[in-house]
């Protein structure tokens, strides 16, 4: 049975750790639509490049659901919360907007919370656990991160998506 398109309403699935894309998943075997803004972020690993897709906003997932379908969300082992979307038309214009800049290429990202002075830790890579502040940023993606070693400071240019602040 198809439902009309007026039924259905927004609302975000705030998803447990890294597990955006097992609730697409759900959602597909479910017939639920589910969107996941996803942008292109390449990587090189021993010479080679490889690019992933990663989720423009960690830890959400957007869903249009009829009435009848949020326990089936609620239920799924990967969704901490669902939340309601209360201004439906600004939502889905604003999620529009953002998946026609992303579609475009135009290098959307999901600006971070680091800024300078900013106290971090390293999340990946060969530096990964190593802790430092941030000296300064350079645009949305490369942060100059000063590391302390025996009372003496290094300096190392990183990808901000490798930060977390602690």
């Amino acid at each position: 049975m198809l439902r009309g398109m007026s039924e259905l309403r927004w609302f975000v699935a705030h998803t447990k750790p890294r597990r955006e894309k097992k609730v697409v998943e759900h959602c597909q075997r479910q017939r639920i639509a589910a969107t996941l803004p996803c942008y292109s972020s390449a990587h090189k690993y021993r010479g080679k490049t490889v690019v992933f897709q990663k989720p423009l906003f960690p830890g959400y997932v957007f869903l249009q659901l009829a009435p009848g379908q949020k326990d089936s969300v609620r239920q799924n082992d990967h969704v901490a919360n669902l939340l309601e979307v209360f201004d439906q038309e600004t939502f889905q214009r604003q999620l529009h907007d953002i998946l026609l800049a992303l579609e475009a290429k135009v290098g959307v990202r999901l600006a971070p919370a680091i800024g300078e002075g900013m106290r971090v830790r390293i999340k990946g890579g060969p530096l990964q656990g190593i802790e430092g502040w941030v000296e300064q940023r350079y645009g949305m993606s490369t942060v100059l991160l000063r590391l302390e070693f025996i009372n003496q400071a290094a300096a190392v240019k990183i990808d901000a998506d490798w930060l977390e602040p602690i």
